[in-house]
């Protein structure tokens, strides 16, 4: 088992729009956990990154507008906002988290909390 547990995204049904779970990709240092999110699309007014009861949420929306008499042929994207949820448990310092988003790319820096720590013993 994980530190972190990757849930479901947002629920969807017939009183919430659909969602699309981002990719993302999770490392670890000794220090921090760092987290990689795929948002195309998504500036930073359309992004909410939230900490509630140990559970990180990433929300992005696209905020794009097709131009009046436009329709697509094809498309292989959808308008459907993004949302991820990732369970932290007791192993990251919540009020230390830093978000980075550039490129459609969002980095998140999550600090291990210091109990968590590998910590160094001095042999006397």
């Amino acid at each position: 088992m994980t530190l972190f547990q990757s849930l479901l995204s947002a629920p969807t049904g017939p009183a919430t729009p659909a969602t699309l779970r981002p990719s993302h990709q999770l490392t670890e240092s000794d220090d921090a956990f760092a987290l990689t999110v795929q948002l195309p699309g998504v500036a930073r007014d359309g992004l909410d990154v939230t900490v509630e009861q140990d559970v990180l949420r990433v929300v992005g929306r696209r905020a794009w507008t097709p131009p009046a008499g436009w329709s697509a042929l094809h498309r292989e994207t959808s308008d459907a906002p993004f949302a991820l949820a990732v369970a932290l448990g007791q192993a990251v310092a919540a009020d230390r988290i830093a978000a980075e988003l550039r490129d459609g790319v969002l980095r998140l820096s999550l600090p291990k909390a210091e109990a968590v720590r590998p910590r160094r013993i001095a042999v006397t």
